[in-house]
């Protein structure tokens, strides 16, 4: 057995243990590693996988999501709106939703091809300058533009600040979720998945912990 399908095995067991509600969503993130690695994954029936350059993204995975309908991609990086065009041919999902000017073009790029990605808004829980992401104060006010737009927006996303304790954020982001009745909640990483369990995120982009330290 391939250390990729050790890891994740592992990954799974240890949430299970952690929690008996539900069933988060395990996203591979893939990005920098090569294909041998992820075939592995695909072949033991795992087909959530993340990435955060949309470039990289077309060249490595056009053709094996071609032959295979199951694998949905995630867009997990910072998406520049010039790139929008080429994301939605290769995205399902779209994690970083963070500017009105980014809603804009996916609201006219999805037009064009008929085909809508789920979104993701990406909330600055930390409010660090170097983050992007919408404030939890102006939060209300660009669901509501996304939705005019017609933008479908399943979720909310953060990337909660290095050296402070998550539980403070991840708590904050489930009670955001709650308050509009969002459903899905992409936190947790290879370093703190097991802490946004508990505040049932439903996608958990989980890199390291699967593919080891990347290069």
């Amino acid at each position: 057995m391939h250390n990729t399908v050790k890891n994740l095995i592992h990954i799974q067991e240890e949430i299970n243990l952690n929690n008996n509600s539900y069933n988060p969503k395990i996203i591979a993130v893939s990005k920098t590693f090569k294909i041998n690695n992820i075939l592995p994954l695909i072949e033991y029936g795992h087909f959530q996988f993340g990435e955060n350059k949309v470039q990289e993204a077309i060249e490595k995975w056009s053709e094996l999501k071609a032959k295979n309908s199951k694998i949905e991609l995630h867009m997990l990086g910072k998406l520049q709106t010039n790139k929008v065009k080429h994301a939605l041919k290769i995205f399902d999902y779209i994690h970083s939703l963070d500017s009105t000017k980014l809603a804009d073009k996916i609201a006219t790029e999805q037009k064009k091809i008929n085909k809508k990605p789920k979104l993701f808004i990406q909330i600055n829980i930390g409010e660090e300058s170097q983050k992007s992401g919408i404030k939890i104060n102006e939060f209300e006010q660009f669901y509501e533009y996304c939705k005019k737009l017609e933008l479908e927006v399943i979720g909310t996303m953060c990337l909660p600040p290095d050296e402070k304790d998550p539980n403070i954020f991840f708590s904050k982001m489930k009670e955001l979720n709650d308050k509009f009745n969002i459903p899905e909640l992409s936190m947790g990483m290879s370093n703190d998945y097991i802490i946004a369990i508990k505040y049932m995120a439903s996608h958990l982009r989980i890199g390291s912990k699967i593919f080891g330290k990347r290069n």
